[in-house]
């Protein structure tokens, strides 16, 4: 993961990805964007109180899974930095 270089996508452009405004589905964690589209989990963009278009680095110590579960999703980019 470290060596690839990813498109970089400011907070902004990640909230377009909510799954309402586009058709993708995205989430940030720990500086990586995640496409998790294809998860039925996800659908129209939320997933229990989580909304997608977001980071959900500092939502993940709540959930019931480990950070392990982002590992079946593609990275689709990162989070600009300013």
């Amino acid at each position: 993961m470290a060596n690839k270089q990813y498109q970089a996508f400011t907070p902004a452009q990640l909230a377009l990805h909510n799954g309402t405004d586009k058709p993708e589905v995205w989430v940030a964690y720990k500086g990586y964007i995640y496409d998790v589209s294809r998860s039925r989990l996800w659908r129209h963009g939320r997933h229990y109180e989580h909304w997608a278009g977001q980071d959900l680095t500092h939502e993940l110590k709540d959930a019931p899974h480990t950070h392990k579960v982002f590992e079946k999703f593609t990275i689709v980019g990162k989070i600009a930095r300013k």
